[in-house]
């Protein structure tokens, strides 16, 4: 469990395999866009702090979450290595925070079994708004960075 002062997206950045080689795609979602854009830097900036030119990263917005599930769909047919999929669900007094959640985990998990281009779960789904700015680069790092090594892992995972 993470603690106060635990930065979980601290890497090795010699243990990443080059990747100058590979493109990558990033599906944004525009709601809790606060949360989204701090994933994103994290993302993009880990990607190019590992070699990736900023023209081989290809972003694309969604109004939302749920929306997440197509738009990685269209950009794994674009000429990308791994689609990275940035949202946030924020729990609040309704059932549609669990409609939102399983669909989306559920839509991402069917993208990466049917498809070659392996797709990158970075949606944060926190119970307040606390812990998803601790998790879009405050106190516990960015989960958007940690999508970025695992996307450049799967890349060239999928190249063996």
């Amino acid at each position: 469990m993470a603690t106060a002062n635990n930065n979980l997206s601290e890497y090795d950045k010699a243990s990443i395999p080059n990747a100058s080689n590979y493109r990558f795609g990033i599906v944004v979602s525009e709601w809790n866009d606060t949360i989204t854009e701090g994933l994103f830097k994290g993302a993009y900036d880990t990607l190019l702090e590992n070699n990736v030119a900023p023209g081989n990263i290809t972003r694309w917005n969604v109004p939302g979450s749920f929306e997440l599930i197509y738009g990685c769909k269209k950009m794994q047919r674009q000429r990308v290595d791994v689609v990275i999929a940035i949202g946030s669900v924020i729990q609040g007094e309704t059932k549609h925070f669990d409609f939102v959640c399983e669909g989306v985990a559920q839509g991402i998990k069917d993208l990466n079994v049917l498809h070659d281009v392996p797709v990158i779960f970075c949606v944060l789904t926190d119970n307040n708004i606390q812990q998803s700015i601790d998790r879009s680069g405050g106190i516990h790092g960015n989960k958007g960075t940690e999508a970025a090594v695992a996307a450049i892992k799967m890349a060239f995972l999928n190249e063996q």
